[in-house]
């Protein structure tokens, strides 16, 4: 059976059997993973009761836990390469004191953006700080945002430099069916616009096998840490989270003709940006094309938003797959999916019977329930946790603004980690540090 048949098959029974109703105007359907058979472990506690109730403008819920053993977790990011920050999250709110929460700390993992020999010794410093501060941690392991160190697999049109191979097109994103419309460049706006390399083809082969390789490697390293640690500490290892929004076309866009514009300043670059209601471009040149080809799920007509989100589906349960594999329980493993306009089948590839789901929250950082998408795959999902993957609110200007957010998200079923992005962005807010320090103490 082609791959295809084996999505298209998977989401009609879907269809068939776990429809419900959509909660608000001309969303579409969101998209499920092919491997859609799912069970919780039985060694997890159930965290919350069914019952949620409103009272002053917070949700409830009824947790248990361990003692001594939080089941909660505030989590801070560190920013980029400034793992060090750690240690100031550590001694800024103190250490776990008993409580429901604990405060922790993120780092990304681009595995492809340094040499392996970098990668590992960052990862082991940080493994080594949060055991020495006793700070709860996730790791963020992604492989297609940064990838500058692998120009083997991205330089396809340079003959000068590095890794230059033709056949290299096939490892990149093309802005038709056609290898021969392989893209140079795409754009990216963390805070503001700018250049990067092209979005990977996440079907290559190539490109998946350097993905495995330091999977391979990374993952036993950080398992070997957490096995190691005594009882009291094993919760220092929150969760390993996979991708940081993973999608295609959203965090590195393709505006048209734009490898033409790489021979020209940055400064006369088109400004205009997504516009995340016009799928599957959102709003630029539409890419996805080669990820699409190479898994035979099309080779011409018009691309689809389906047609990406399968191929962005496939990659995620490959990691997934390899990553379970490795040892790491269901409990401890999460998706970062990316999802924008309401509706979109993205959302969906959070979910499978691997990992438990995860998004960003920034439009509905006051009540992230507010985001009804990424609600509805809690509710389907029968991972034993989801995560606020990352989360800031730029709204937020007192301590009520801040503790509202908290509260809301926290009161939500299986709600395991929360994570703020980033220490950079709050660490001179004496109203977030505060409203950080009395969330997380007043859970004795």
């Amino acid at each position: 059976m082609s791959l295809r048949s084996v999505f298209t098959l998977s989401f009609l029974f879907f269809l068939l059997t776990s429809i419900c109703p959509i909660p608000f105007p001309g969303a579409s359907l969101w998209a499920v993973s092919a491997a859609q058979a799912q069970s919780t472990p039985a060694e997890i506690q159930t965290k919350t009761s069914k019952k949620q109730t409103r009272h002053a403008g917070v949700r409830t819920r009824v947790v248990t836990r361990k003692k001594n053993v939080p089941s909660e977790f505030l989590m801070i990011s560190v920013p980029t390469y400034n793992d060090s920050a750690i240690v100031e999250i550590a001694e800024t709110f103190g250490p776990y004191r008993g409580g429901e929460r604990a405060v922790g700390a993120g780092m990304i993992v681009s595995y492809l953006s340094q040499s392996p020999e970098k990668i590992e010794k960052r990862l082991r410093n940080f493994l080594k700080m949060s055991e020495d501060h006793s700070i709860p941690i996730v790791l963020e392991m992604e492989g297609i945002n940064y990838w500058q160190a692998r120009p083997d697999l991205w330089n396809w049109w340079m003959p000068d430099k590095p890794g230059y191979d033709p056949e290299n097109r096939k490892n990149v994103e093309w802005s038709s069916w056609s290898p021969e419309d392989a893209v140079k460049v795409g754009w990216r706006n963390w805070g503001s616009q700018h250049r990067v390399l092209p979005m990977p083809n996440l079907s290559s082969p190539e490109y998946l096998e350097a993905c495995y390789t330091e999977l391979n490697h990374l993952i036993p390293i950080i398992l070997d840490w957490w096995q190691q640690l005594p009882a009291h500490k094993k919760h220092l290892l929150v969760g390993i989270q996979l991708g940081v929004e993973i999608s295609i076309g959203a965090n590195n866009w393709y505006y048209p003709n734009g490898n033409d514009l790489l021979d020209k300043p940055a400064s006369e670059d088109p400004r205009y940006g997504l516009s995340h209601d016009e799928l599957p471009g959102r709003g630029a040149q539409p890419i996805g094309y080669a990820a699409v080809s190479t898994l035979e799920i099309a080779n011409s007509g018009k691309l689809t938003e389906w047609q990406v989100t399968q191929a962005v589906d496939k990659y995620v349960l490959r990691l997934s797959k390899l990553v379970s594999e490795l040892g790491v329980p269901r409990e401890k493993l999460y998706v970062h999916a990316g999802g924008w306009k309401p509706g979109e089948s993205v959302y969906g590839v959070a979910m499978n019977k691997y990992a438990c789901p995860g998004w960003s929250f920034y439009e509905h950082a006051r009540d992230v329930s507010g985001d009804k998408t990424a609600m509805m795959v809690v509710e389907k999902s029968e991972a034993p946790y989801w995560a606020v993957a990352e989360w800031l609110d730029f709204g937020a200007t007192t301590e009520a603004d801040w503790l509202t957010g908290f509260r809301n998200a926290f009161a939500l079923p299986r709600m395991r980690y929360f994570q703020i992005r980033h220490w950079g962005s709050i660490e001179k807010k004496p109203e977030a540090i505060k409203a950080i320090s009395e969330f997380v103490n007043s859970s004795f």
